[in-house]
């Protein structure tokens, strides 16, 4: 509860009886004011050591108060200031409340009527500061939350790197004998002395998902590598909607196979940007291979290219199944993926996000269960390519 005592306040009125009148009367309240004749001399007063409370007359030779309530709610925000006006000037008392003035009151003043302005112009000065704490408090968890995830995904991504040398000498060599053999017994059992060989169906679909799995195993480790090798694109002149045309012919097959149909809204004035094309490519692709995944048969992922001030939006929109509101935030984490197990990776997103922000962008995902989900990517139409190391 507000104390008198602790209130620091300063009067400002050019009539000195009226003043210093006011004045004791608010001595004797436990409020101790610093006095002021004039506009000039209240602003002097506050520069030296700023109030609480102003109360401050409208009508005053030189500054008026509408005048000095514009320097104080512009020098001092957190001061509170209460004008007195005359009965006949009402209005100005109306036009300070709109220029932020706590309150007004008549003169001749009741000294209750004003005590009680004080105390509440000091209890919302009391309360501001205990919101503006609560908020302080609440950006500083969420900082903390957000410099606990980007930990975590750096060191992810420090173990990526790693793993990523290894795995490209490990894993692709053997992959190339293992492809090699494949083929060579592909080629035996087109020859005429296996024509008749029983079960043959069963052995071609046997190296068929052998060469399938394969495949995978090679995608998983151009990703591992993609995510963490350092890339040396050149800046060039990229029209977006030729690339967007090149990366649905790209993924064409695989969403024929599904029957996804896609389809563009292509904005003319989003145009030719300087960027860089092989990055915006791998984007484009991962993000239209990652909405044929999450797309049922019969269902539609729709491309859009929406050119703004600075930058360019592009929205890859699906009808899919959606993601769960709990999965958002994660989506673009390393290995999160909701695909069942030798579906997917959880690298598609995370490589993405990592070569959208190198380029100074920032990419989103919206969506609802059931309802399809929408990723945006907004990057500026002059790149700026951040550290690829």
């Amino acid at each position: 509860m507000t104390t008198t005592s602790n209130i620091n306040l300063v009067l400002v009125d050019d009539e000195a009886d009226f003043r210093q009148t006011l004045a004791k009367r608010l001595v004797w309240r436990d409020i101790v004011p610093r006095e002021a004749g004039s506009g000039e001399e209240c602003l002097s007063i506050l520069a030296k050591e700023p109030a609480d409370v102003v109360i401050l007359d409208v009508k005053m030779p030189g500054m008026n108060g509408i005048e000095v309530l514009g320097h104080i709610k512009k020098e001092y925000p957190k001061t509170e200031v209460i004008l007195l006006t005359g009965h006949a000037s009402t209005q100005d008392g109306v036009e300070g409340m709109k220029c932020g003035a706590f309150d007004y009151l008549n003169k001749p003043v009741e000294l209750e009527h004003l005590l009680g302005k004080i105390k509440q112009a000091h209890e919302k000065i009391r309360r501001d500061e205990k919101i503006k704490v609560s908020e302080e408090k609440l950006r500083e968890a969420k900082f903390r939350a957000q410099m606990g995830q980007q930990m975590i995904a750096a060191e992810r991504l420090a173990s990526l790197g790693t793993l990523a040398a290894g795995v490209a000498h490990e894993i692709n060599n053997p992959l190339a004998i293992m492809t090699e053999a494949v083929g060579w017994m592909n080629l035996i059992l087109k020859k005429e002395e296996t024509a008749q060989m029983p079960r043959k169906q069963d052995f071609e679909l046997a190296l068929q998902k052998i060469q399938s799995s394969i495949e995978r195993a090679r995608r998983i480790t151009h990703q591992l590598l993609g995510a963490a090798r350092k890339d040396d694109s050149v800046l060039a002149d990229v029209d977006l909607k030729r690339l967007v045309d090149e990366a649905i012919a790209l993924v064409s097959r695989e969403a024929k196979n599904k029957d996804v149909e896609i389809v563009q809204e292509m904005d003319p004035s989003a145009g030719i940007i300087s960027s860089y094309l092989y990055q915006l490519r791998q984007v484009m692709i991962n993000l239209l291979t990652n909405a044929i995944h999450a797309t049922g048969s019969g269902g539609k992922i729709t491309v859009i290219l929406e050119g703004m001030d600075d930058s360019i939006k592009l929205t890859v929109r699906d009808t899919g199944k959606g993601i769960p509101k709990e999965h958002i935030e994660t989506v673009f984490e390393p290995f999160f993926t909701t695909k069942s197990p030798g579906e997917g990776t959880g690298l598609g997103l995370f490589v993405t996000r990592g070569i959208v922000e190198k380029l100074g962008g920032t990419v989103e995902a919206e969506s609802r269960l059931g309802e399809g989900a929408s990723f945006y990517v907004v990057l500026p139409k002059q790149h700026k390519l951040l550290n690829l190391g």
